[in-house]
């Protein structure tokens, strides 16, 4: 959701102590990112109610935040309600917040004893091959009546980028992370791998490249990557039109504005995410004949039981069709 903002000068030091405090202690970048803006959530609600102080936030009022707000706020991206899995990873920041207060000397919030939600159990969205080819295709579909508000050279350095971008999340199979913190020298054109440096849990692991795929890597990096760098000294393989690292939030506003070109109300429908391309892959990869062993190898999954899922939805799959 959109950021909130937060005017207490006490709750702006202690979100970004407690980002800091994250870091300190080794967490993952996405943990020492995203648990602070769940928390900055529970701020800005206690500011609404008058409450401003460290000393204000209490175990009562956690749980009134909780049970009384959150569960019945809005997801404002995608309309109901949040799910059991969002609701989740809300509860696991509390919790993680909680204990930096005590361990800092903050103060000391007893137990919360809030019980984890059920998750819904939602199916991974999976597009098909030929939607696939849509939006690939939609690359080269140029917003109409935009022609002159960008230089002549934007929009086909965009559908580049595009392109290289639906390689990496697709073609490869990469996380959302792992293809944001991809770097120049991570691409091994002459064995036609991609080193992923940032992997789940730091794994490091090569996947393959295809032909095709190392073709659209190749033309974004050398005739539209050059039109964005412009003088600026940036290692990161996908960057924005200032020549800055493109950040995840950016990558899936380009995916959606593809799907949108493709006019494929089908295709909108699914609400596709960049996680989307990577379930796809894998489920293309198995229906195609490539062992499960393989794609677990290949998506840098710890056991065969995360890779499993694909093959229940490949058989969920073929009896709908055959009802």
């Amino acid at each position: 959701m959109k950021k909130l903002p937060i005017k207490s000068p006490a709750y702006r030091y202690i979100e970004k102590s407690f980002n800091e405090w994250l870091d300190v202690l080794g967490y993952a970048e996405q943990t020492v990112y995203g648990m602070p803006n769940f928390v900055r959530e529970l701020l800005h609600y206690l500011e609404q109610q008058g409450k401003a102080e460290i000393q204000d936030i209490t175990k009562p009022l956690i749980k009134e935040y909780y049970h009384n707000y959150l569960k019945n706020r809005p997801n404002n991206k995608f309309g109901g309600a949040l799910s059991g899995s969002h609701l989740n990873k809300h509860l696991q920041a509390l919790y993680k917040f909680c204990d930096y207060l005590r361990q800092t000397g903050k103060i000391i919030i007893p137990a919360l004893n809030i019980t984890m939600e059920k998750p819904n159990n939602e199916q991974p969205t999976v597009l098909t091959e030929e939607e696939i080819k849509q939006l690939y295709k939609a690359c080269e579909l140029y917003p109409e009546g935009t022609e002159h508000r960008k230089p002549s050279w934007f929009y086909p350095a965009m559908a580049l980028r595009d392109k290289a971008m639906l390689t990496v999340y697709y073609g490869c199979g990469l996380r959302r992370n792992e293809g944001l913190h991809i770097e120049l020298n991570d691409i091994l054109w002459d064995k036609q791998l991609l080193y992923v440096r940032k992997g789940k849990n730091y794994k490091e692991r090569f996947v393959p490249i295809s032909k095709a795929g190392l073709k659209h890597l190749e033309n974004y990096l050398y005739d539209s990557r050059p039109l964005l760098i412009k003088y600026n000294k940036e290692e990161r393989f996908f960057i924005n039109e200032r020549g800055k690292p493109m950040q995840g939030q950016m990558m899936l506003l380009r995916l959606n504005q593809l799907v949108r070109r493709t006019e494929n109300i089908a295709l909108q429908e699914k609400q596709a995410g960049l996680h989307s391309l990577r379930h796809s892959i894998a489920t293309h990869l198995l229906s195609n004949g490539m062992k499960l062993e393989k794609i677990k190898d290949f998506l840098g999954h710890s056991s065969l039981e995360s890779t499993q899922i694909y093959a229940h939805l490949i058989e969920e799959d073929y009896a709908n069709r055959h009802l």
